[in-house]
Order: structure tokens, then C-alpha cells, then sequence
């Protein structure tokens, strides 16, 4: 029976991965695609070749909290050719956060490294922000390089950074 139950998983997985879609940068809005832009600029100036972006690169979600789909893009799996460190180094992988804005335009309020994010619980209050917690390189926090850093941030649309003391 576990086997049988084995079998039946393997396919299933299987199947799901032979209908997800590829990524498609044209799927985003024009300020999405500009954020992706960087991985080929990147690739390009370092003559790595092609860029290949994971299917989950870009994360759709309000952040904001005004019913609006904001972005998150997480080049953690991106590839510049046959490299896979070309957007991640001792400070994490580049990450941007756009929001979208009442005209429908999309704003990057974050450029940085990050080692991982966290979305926290979303808030009780209606069309509040959503938190967010970065696992940052230690050198945010005073420390240094895999010292234990966070840092959490309400996401809105201003633009914000994290500095090193």
C-alpha cells in the first residue's frame, strides 16, 4: 500500500510539473519587468550568457495592504548561464519589492541582499500593511558576516534600505 501511495505522489508531482507554466517576464507590468531588466544587465556585464529565472522569481501579493498586488522579486534561483551565484554572494541574494500605486503604476521601494524572507502574520486590522522579516548579513546589526540579523519592515510605499552601523 505505501508503495502504491508512492507511485501515486511521483505522479502527481509529476503531472504538476509538466503543466506549470515557464516564466515569462512579459506576464508583469512594465515596472516588474524592469526589476527582472537588472538580472540581464547583470549577466550580461559579467559575459555569462543567458539569464534563467525560477518559476517562482516574482511573488504576487498585497503588501500594503490597499488591495493592490505588489511584487516580490527574489533572485535566489536566477541563473546567469551556467552560473547560480552570479545574484547571491556572503550577504544573500538580491531582492526587490515593488508596489503598485493608485494610478496603477508599480514603485520599487527595496533594493538589497537578503539571505531569506519572512512574511509575518497578517495583520488583524483591515488595509494595514503587511510586515515583513529579512534574515539579513550580519554587518546590519554590528555584527559580521553569518551573525544572526534581522530586520522587520512594514511594507508601504515609500522606499526604504537597510543600513550597516
Amino acid at each position: 500500500m505505501r508503495y502504491l501511495m508512492l507511485m501515486l505522489a511521483l505522479f502527481t508531482s509529476a503531472a504538476r510539473a509538466e503543466d506549470a507554466k515557464p516564466f515569462n517576464p512579459s506576464d508583469y507590468p512594465p515596472g516588474v519587468q524592469k526589476a527582472l531588466r537588472y538580472a540581464n544587465e547583470e549577466c550580461t556585464g559579467q559575459d555569462g550568457g543567458e539569464v534563467t529565472f525560477a518559476p517562482d522569481t516574482v511573488r504576487r501579493i498585497d503588501l500594503t495592504g490597499d488591495g493592490r498586488e505588489d511584487y516580490i522579486v527574489d533572485f535566489q534561483d536566477t541563473k546567469c548561464g551556467d552560473r547560480e551565484t552570479t545574484y547571491c554572494g556572503t550577504g544573500g541574494c538580491v531582492m526587490k519589492i515593488l508596489v503598485t500605486l493608485p494610478d496603477g503604476s508599480v514603485r520599487e521601494v527595496f533594493d538589497g541582499n537578503v539571505r531569506r524572507y519572512k512574511l509575518m502574520a497578517r495583520p488583524m486590522k483591515r488595509g494595514a500593511a503587511r510586515t515583513v522579516r529579512f534574515d539579513l548579513h550580519g554587518g546590519y546589526c554590528g555584527g559580521f558576516g553569518p551573525q544572526t540579523c534581522f530586520k522587520q519592515k512594514a511594507i508601504t510605499a515609500t522606499p526604504f534600505t537597510f543600513k550597516q552601523p
